[in-house]
């Protein structure tokens, strides 16, 4: 015990004379701590997410915006109440006809609170209308984490150079990045494992077996393995973590999700 003890305090002092001089030298120490075993592997992967989020961009993590969830303030209340019910989302942008046209930011609680108050004919969504924030799609997510705390906001619209909206992003996507995946009971899968965002560039579900990843991209990926998640794994040769890339052919690989076992979500982009 008094050896352990011993080479603790080593470890310490060590550290404290060589003081890491950048980000790479201080994970490379913490690292090092979990070879020890001072630090575990989840404490190590949300440190690192820590760091990674003054590198990523919104456009990275952003719900693109053919999955948005929208309201139409032109559609009838009874209808407006159904979709909010049945999402599991607590906010919504709000459209009215034009889904470049995010003319506020819609409550769940308001609602229900409106509609127990009123007859459903009587409830003007107007009123309930919170401003919309927006964004551009190359802003880092170490500074819209500190605009939603002083805000006290919880959710972004995602434009692009031309003013479009392009996706939307939520503190809870900032916050999966630095502790993982964050699922709860309204959290479903999608029917899609493969979703295009443009020509070029794909989310991929990591459960999506190589048969339907060949398919879908004319590869011919193949081994031991039924997913591309698991095709990945033994590329890397381990579980690789959030932010890592690796080009496989003309591929470019990210890994947008993982956990101290499997990936679970990737983007690809195709190199030309």
């Amino acid at each position: 015990m008094q050896s352990n003890k011993n080479n603790w305090l080593n470890n310490i002092i060590s550290i404290l004379k060589n003081t890491p001089q950048n980000k790479r030298d201080l994970l490379d120490i913490l690292k090092n701590s979990v070879l020890d075993g001072y630090v575990d592997n989840e404490s190590l992967r949300m440190i690192e997410g820590v760091f990674r989020v003054s590198e990523v961009q919104v456009r990275d993590i952003m719900i693109p915006r053919p999955h948005m969830t929208v309201i139409d303030i032109t559609d009838q209340i009874d209808e407006i109440i159904k979709k909010v019910a049945s999402s599991g989302h607590s906010r919504f942008p709000v459209i009215d006809d034009n889904r470049d046209e995010i003319i506020g930011v819609l409550l769940a609680k308001d609602l229900l609170k409106r509609s127990l108050d009123d007859e459903n004919d009587d409830v003007d969504l107007h009123e309930l209308l919170r401003p919309a924030v927006f964004i551009p799609e190359s802003k880092r997510l170490n500074i819209l984490l500190n605009e939603f705390k002083s805000s006290r906001n919880h959710i972004a619209i995602v434009i692009d150079e031309h003013g479009g909206v392009s996706g939307l992003v939520s503190i809870e996507d900032v916050i999966e990045e630095i502790v993982g995946e964050i699922d709860d009971e309204h959290d479903k899968k999608t029917e899609s494992k493969i979703i295009a965002q443009s020509h070029d560039d794909y989310i991929v579900d990591a459960l999506t077996t190589l048969d339907e990843f060949n398919s879908y991209f004319l590869t011919e990926f193949s081994d031991d393995v039924e997913t591309i998640g698991g095709y990945l794994v033994n590329k890397f040769e381990r579980v690789p973590l959030k932010g890592e890339i690796i080009v496989i052919s003309n591929l470019l690989f990210k890994i947008l999700s993982a956990d101290s076992r499997t990936i679970k979500r990737i983007k690809l982009s195709k190199k030309t």
